[in-house]
């Protein structure tokens, strides 16, 4: 008797388990967003692979397209770590696009704001879009 109770136990909190991790939603578009941003600043290309979508594979497979960027910073390693913060200014999300809008601050006082695009694919949220705003034009009155 007292088997049984165990085993319905423990058939009940792995069937809730399950459960939980299959509601789960996931990281959201801003998380996935900063997550991008930092992972270009680190120049670790395994995470940009993984968070991205085929339009930023550049065509190639994953070990092609990693080889391919450290072969194209080896002699750039000056560019990454470059970001002091990065955070997130504005998040527009739909059903299964997403747009964020990221500012880095550079370590060298400088500043940058991209723009994210993501796309909801197999249930999470990938960046499929990248690009750097231009600057705001400065008006005197």
């Amino acid at each position: 008797m007292i088997l049984a109770v165990v085993g319905f136990f423990v058939l009940a909190l792995c069937l809730a388990l399950v459960i939980a991790v299959a509601r789960d939603p996931g990281p959201r578009p801003d998380e996935v967003a900063l997550a991008y941003e930092l992972a270009w600043d680190r120049l670790d290309f395994e995470s940009l692979w993984t968070l991205s979508g085929p339009e930023l594979h550049d065509g190639l497979d994953r070990d092609g397209f990693v080889s391919a960027k450290r072969a194209a910073y080896a002699a750039r390693p000056e560019l990454g770590r470059l970001a002091r913060d990065v955070s997130v200014d504005d998040v527009a999300t739909g059903i299964v696009n997403a747009a964020v809008r990221t500012s880095v601050v550079l370590r060298d006082g400088g500043s940058v704001h991209n723009q994210v695009q993501l796309a909801k694919r197999g249930g999470k949220w990938i960046v499929v879009g990248y690009q750097l705003e231009p600057d705001a034009p400065t008006t005197t009155v």
